[in-house]
Formats: C-alpha cells, sequence, structure tokens
C-alpha cells in the first residue's frame, strides 16, 4: 500500500477488504456508513447476516498487530453505529448480525486476517 497519506492509505485498505470479501461472497449493502460518534467501515450480507466489518491496517505489525487496535471503546463506537444503522434501515431489523474485523498488514502483496464475529454487544438487543 506503500507510504501515503492516512486517508489515501485507509481507503485503499478498505478498497482492499471490500474486494476480498467480495471473493467470498458477501453481498455490499453500505461503505462508510457515518453517524454522529462514530463510523462503519463496511456493511455486508454473509449468505443473509448483517455484517458490520471493521478494517484495520498495519504496514508492519512490529509495533501494534491491526487486530490489536479494535479495543473496547471503539467496540462500543461501532456497535452504537450500527444499531443507528438498522433503526434507519429497518429492512434489516429481522438478520441477525455480526461484527467482523478485516487485518491488513504488510506492503506490496498484502495479508489478510478476516476474524469473523471477532466481538458481540453486551446487550443482545441489538
Amino acid at each position: 500500500m506503500g507510504r501515503q497519506n492516512t486517508g489515501l492509505v485507509g481507503q485503499r485498505a478498505e478498497q482492499y477488504a471490500f474486494d476480498y470479501l467480495r471473493q467470498h461472497d458477501l453481498q455490499p449493502v453500505a461503505r462508510n456508513f457515518h453517524r454522529r460518534g462514530g463510523e462503519i467501515d463496511l456493511i455486508m450480507l454473509d449468505d443473509g447476516c448483517l455484517t458490520f466489518i471493521e478494517v484495520r491496517y498495519r504496514a508492519s505489525t512490529d509495533f501494534v498487530a491491526p487486530l490489536d487496535t479494535v479495543e473496547c471503546h471503539k467496540q462500543r463506537k461501532i456497535i452504537r453505529t450500527a444499531a443507528m444503522f438498522v433503526a434507519k434501515n429497518r429492512r434489516y431489523a429481522a438478520h441477525t448480525m455480526r461484527f467482523d474485523v478485516v487485518a491488513i498488514h504488510g506492503s506490496g502483496q498484502p495479508s489478510v486476517t478476516w476474524i469473523k464475529d471477532a466481538f458481540r454487544p453486551n446487550n443482545s438487543s441489538l
């Protein structure tokens, strides 16, 4: 992914994750869903399961692995934003929901780690 500005690197990582997930038969629902206090990088359907996906990229895992950067505060923000998405898009309210993390690391030909059901809300009412 190379040394570029942070926004461009993030966009490329999200596109890389999007393409990877599409190759694994996930269907797009929304990208970069923003609401006050949060954002969800990708929202996709995985065989009828509404999947909220956080994409993390690191050129090197020497300092910290991408998966380790999705700590509980970030998880809460994603969960709240997912609830807002479902409230706004009621047609998805009956779907099973899941929170995944796609970690991308390395440059050139990056490595992808897809963690399905990476975290869950404490309150199952989502």
